[in-house]
């Protein structure tokens, strides 16, 4: 028998009867049951109460002492139920019919002096709830005190956003609440100036917060706003006592379901779905996969250009957010958006009174169309400047993820060719109504990014690679639209035109950057200027436009990606140098670069090997692979320069290695660790081939030096290799000549000139103007005697010795300094100086001792 049952079992009885009213209690929620059940279910239990008494009776289980000692008891713990029935009621656990009647009046009183007790539903309790906090938030606003305003109506917001779980409207407590704070809002603010009590921090504070937000809620439901102010009382006694009751706000949606939406409903559903949107965007917890599928089934049912545009303007940066904390955006999804970008401006194109940009004045309520300004154009808040820059920059990403020597590389390059379109496009856009004299102005800057962008996509390609991107960009486009930066490409023009073109499409990008303000578009255009002039062979114009910018003596205070750009124009000048055939420029331009350890991380190639592990800032400052510079291209043309400079003047000087301060290291350095090999193999890379020119150039065998080179495969990345092959050769005839002049001039008396142009394949009036050159640069003492067509060598005061007398000189001091060393030895090495310190004796004497 379960202990919660009462004592005595009556076989008759039910089990309703066996138990106890209390543990009904336990099983029943506080709204189903009544005091009136309650009293019925005493009553009934009388009777089995009464059975009880008689069996104890009968069986003789009391007596008089437990009798005493129980009413001792129920006195002291004042008549309440103990033991394993503590939790029934009194008349279930006394044992008489006169003691229940008793607690019955008791009871009766008790209840009489605490008042009825009123069970109510949790959404009563919610209601009444929202009402007690409305009430201080009026108490609170009739004085003005914001800081218990703001924290009450914290709690209220959170308490009314649970509103749908009781299914039941907005409660008309709340909307009290706003009309009561937007009306303790004006009077604040209407005797503002009249009053001279100032707010401090935290009242000011929570001013601002109830302000943003009673304006803020107030337009979410405004025909409630307006219906309270018409009447006040009608309004919250529609429902009776409880603000809100559920049956109308049911009966009202079955009959609005039932009811034809009209298309101001529609209207408002739509924008009520893309505030929710707009309201969600960012925060924790929210799938973003979601609102975009949403805000695609709301672009197929928007109706006019205002809404598609606000709906593509929201869902191409939800797509960007979907990819905000990766390294790349795939390819499917950045196509996506681009066709996003695209189908904007074809809306846009189509409907030319709408314009979206940065500065147009954000609206207070999106679901309301902004009016047109002054030139009939409908001004939407936002930014495809940015979404193209983002393009460009998420394509850039995925590209340093590759692997360039990979098919996938190829074909993600290719989308390059329709982004540039979609540039130009957005480009023309801008040009509509933005003119050239507001190129200064906040609105012209978005026009700006868009040019530097369109810069960028060109200024490193070749000309037959940026006309064949203009042709095909200008076909996709309107045969109506014009460019009034440049003028639209009509077809190949032919390989000199082209290039004009080409520098005339540069010229005029850069000539926009150059008129803005802003230092680092200024100082990003002249660096693609003098990068793309050095690569189209320009060179002195870039030469030039590198001096007059004076940007070698700040850079080293820019940013390190505009320090890269210098690196690269740098370079570039450096290789258009070696084109041209000038070896010194090309040397001192070039030397800095590649005389580095970290020629990657200065050209925003890549890292060094063995380095530590780069940052995600770091990375995204990395150049993709198509836009690299060959690192062995540049090593080559640098050694090449280095050797016909260098080479001659090691002839020249027989202390060369002491003047090595004044010319660069890096040649000499190589060349002399190539000399110490003990054994010389095959050359086997371009680096080898070089060192191995210059022995044989040293030896004054031009041919095989000229040979040596010819064998480099790296010429054949030049466009015009065979020229530059050419000039190579030609050059290392001629400073194979002054070499020879050099090494033989204190051996020789005369020399003929046909002989020299023969030995060196060069012609004699060649020859003689090589000569002439190193007389007049007081190089050599000699003469050209034209009569005997010969080269006579005069000795001089400062006459040079020839190699028979260089090498026994150089015995001779070497000679010196084993002679002095072992003298060293013989006396104690240097503690001499100490000994004749300690003793004050010479060197004779010190000598004498140690013998």
């Amino acid at each position: 028998m379960p202990r919660f049952f009462s004592a005595t079992y009556d076989e008759e009885s039910s089990d309703d009867d066996l138990v106890s009213s209390d543990e009904e209690l336990l099983y029943t929620s506080e709204e189903e049951t009544s005091e009136e059940e309650l009293l019925e279910e005493e009553e009934k239990s009388q009777e089995p109460e009464e059975e009880d008494e008689e069996s104890d009776e009968y069986w003789g289980e009391t007596s008089s002492e437990e009798e005493e000692l129980s009413s001792s008891d129920d006195d002291d713990f004042g008549h309440k139920p103990r033991g394993r029935s503590y939790f029934l009621k009194k008349s279930a656990v006394k044992g008489s019919g006169v003691e229940s009647e008793e607690s019955e009046e008791e009871s009766e009183e008790e209840e009489q002096a605490e008042g009825k007790k009123v069970v109510k539903s949790a959404k009563d309790k919610y209601l009444d709830e929202i009402a007690d906090l409305v009430d201080e938030i009026e108490n609170y606003s009739m004085v003005q005190d914001w800081v218990n305003i703001g924290t009450r109506f914290d709690k209220l917001l959170k308490l009314v956003s649970k509103y749908p779980q009781h299914h039941i409207a907005i409660p008309r407590q709340y909307v009290k609440c706003l009309a009561i704070l937007t009306q303790t809002l004006e009077d604040y603010e209407a005797h503002q100036k009249e009053s001279k009590r100032k707010l401090n921090a935290s009242e000011s504070k929570s001013l601002n917060i109830i302000r943003q937000r009673v304006k803020k809620y107030s337009k979410e439901c405004p025909r409630e706003l307006k219906a309270y102010h018409d009447s006040p009382e009608a309004f919250l006694a529609t429902d009776g006592s409880i603000s809100l009751s559920v049956t109308p706000s049911v009966a009202a949606s079955r009959e609005a379901s039932k009811a034809p939406a009209t298309a101001e409903d529609l209207k408002k559903v739509f924008f009520n779905a893309l505030k929710a949107i707009l309201e969600t965007r960012g925060k924790r917890n929210v799938d973003q996969r979601e609102q975009l599928s949403t805000l695609l089934d709301l672009l197929s049912s928007a109706k006019t250009p205002y809404e598609q545009i606000s709906v593509l303007l929201l869902a191409i940066a939800i797509r960007f957010d979907l990819h905000a904390k990766s390294n790349f955006m795939p390819s499917a999804e950045w196509k996506l958006a681009l066709a996003d970008v695209n189908k904007l401006l074809d809306i846009i194109n189509a409907n030319r009174k709408y314009v979206v940009t940065e500065t147009a004045v954000a609206p207070d309520d999106i679901a309301i169309e902004p009016k047109p300004n002054a030139n009939g154009q409908v001004e939407v808040v936002g930014s495809i400047a940015s979404f193209v820059e983002r393009l460009c920059d998420e394509i850039t990403y995925h590209l340093l993820t590759l692997d360039p020597h990979s098919t996938e590389y190829i074909v993600r390059l290719r989308d390059e060719s329709s982004l540039y379109t979609t540039l130009l496009r957005v480009q023309l856009y801008y040009e509509r109504f933005i003119s050239a004299s507001d190129l200064q102005k906040p609105q012209g800057a978005q026009l700006v990014r868009v040019i530097l962008k369109r810069l960028e996509s060109v200024y490193y390609k070749p000309t037959k690679l940026i006309i064949f991107s203009e042709m095909n960009s200008w076909k996709a486009i309107d045969a109506s639209e014009n460019s009034w930066v440049y003028p639209r490409l009509s077809g190949d023009l032919g390989p000199q035109k082209n290039l004009q073109y080409t520098n005339g499409l540069v010229d005029s990008l850069c000539s926009v950057l150059y008129k803005q303000t802003n230092s680092a578009f200024r100082k990003k255009a002249v660096l693609c200027h003098i990068y793309n002039y050095a690569l189209n062979d320009q060179y002195y114009k870039a030469r030039d436009m590198l001096l007059l910018s004076h940007l070698q003596s700040s850079i080293h205070t820019a940013d390190p990606q505009l320090q890269i750009y210098f690196n690269r124009a740098l370079v570039q000048l450096g290789l258009s140098a070696f084109r041209k055939g000038l070896m010194h420029e090309a040397q001192q331009l070039l030397q800095e670069v590649v005389t580095s350890s970290r020629q990657k991380e200065l050209l925003g190639q890549g890292v060094q090997r063995f380095q530590v592990q780069q940052s995600q800032v770091d990375k995204q400052r990395l150049l993709p692979f198509h836009m690299h510079i060959n690192l062995e291209l540049l090593e080559c043309s640098f050694y090449t320069a280095s050797l016909l400079i260098e080479v001659p003047l090691m002839a020249e000087y027989d202390d060369y290695a002491k003047r090595r301060q004044s010319s660069p290291k890096a040649f000499r350095r190589v060349l002399e660790y190539r000399e110490r090999q003990v054994f010389d193999g095959p050359p086997e890379n371009a680096r080898d081939h070089v060192m191995l020119a210059a022995r044989s150039l040293g030896k004054c065998d031009w041919k095989t030096a000229a040979n040596l080179l010819m064998k480099i495969q790296i010429w054949s990345l030049f466009n015009n290799s065979e020229e530059i092959k050419h000039s190579i050769v030609s050059e290392l005839k001629i400073q194979g000549l002054r070499t020879f002049i050099f090494k033989n001039r204190a051996s020789f008396t005369k020399c003929s000139i046909s002989s020299l142009s023969e030995m060196f394949e060069l012609t004699e009036s060649k020859v003689k103007a090589v000569i002439a050159k190193l007389i007049r640069n007081d190089d050599v003492h000699a003469l050209i005697n034209l009569r005997s067509n010969t080269v006579d060598f005069t000795q001089g005061e400062d006459c040079r010795a020839n190699k028979l007398q260089q090498l026994v000189l150089n015995l001779s001091d070497k000679c010196s300094q084993i002679i002095e060393r072992n003298e060293k030895l013989s006396i104690g090495g240097y503690q001499i100086q100490l000994d004749i310190k300690k003793f004050g004796q010479g060197r004779s004497a010190t000598v004498q001792g140690r013998k």
